[in-house]
């Protein structure tokens, strides 16, 4: 089995035993890609997400949006020097649009701050932001030294299609 670190083989993971679902089944559409760990790299992530979601005929919005979010804080607090992080798109049956982001500081898990409260801060709203947007989110420790960060959206029935 591939490690989540090994950034240039195959992904394998199974549902958060949080849930308590069993193995997640095998996706009918997968698109995975290492970028740097620069805002470069962010801006990338979203770029490619669009042209993806737009290659397998589905909308991109918010996935864009979920994208940049998790992408951002890849780069802001998961960075480390030299190592890249991954994106992740994939259509799992029956209709859910899964975005993974991979960064190799798994000892750095990212923590909701509390809402604002209508403060005018710049930063410190992106997980409050996937939280509201996503069907779904959490986050999936390990292999050391790495974490994945995932928000789910559900499709219609004829996602992909």
């Amino acid at each position: 089995m591939a490690t989540l670190c090994d950034m240039n083989q195959r992904i394998t993971r199974t549902s958060s035993s949080a849930t308590g679902l069993a193995a997640d089944p095998a996706p009918s559409l997968r698109y995975s890609v290492p970028l740097s760990a620069t805002p470069r790299g962010a801006r990338l992530a979203r770029i490619l997400a669009v042209e993806q979601l737009a290659s397998w005929g589905l909308p991109f919005d918010p996935a864009r949006l979920l994208v940049a979010e998790l992408a951002a804080n890849a780069v802001q607090h998961g960075r480390v020097a030299g190592r890249s992080f991954r994106l992740t798109l994939a259509v799992v049956p029956p209709a859910t649009l899964r975005i993974e982001v991979t960064d190799t500081r798994g000892d750095r898990l990212p923590v909701r701050a509390p809402d604002p409260g209508g403060t005018l801060s710049e930063s410190g709203h992106g997980l409050l932001l996937v939280a509201e947007t996503a069907d779904r989110w959490g986050v999936e420790e390990g292999p050391v030294p790495c974490k994945t960060v995932w928000a789910e959206l559900d499709l219609g029935p004829d996602a992909g299609r």
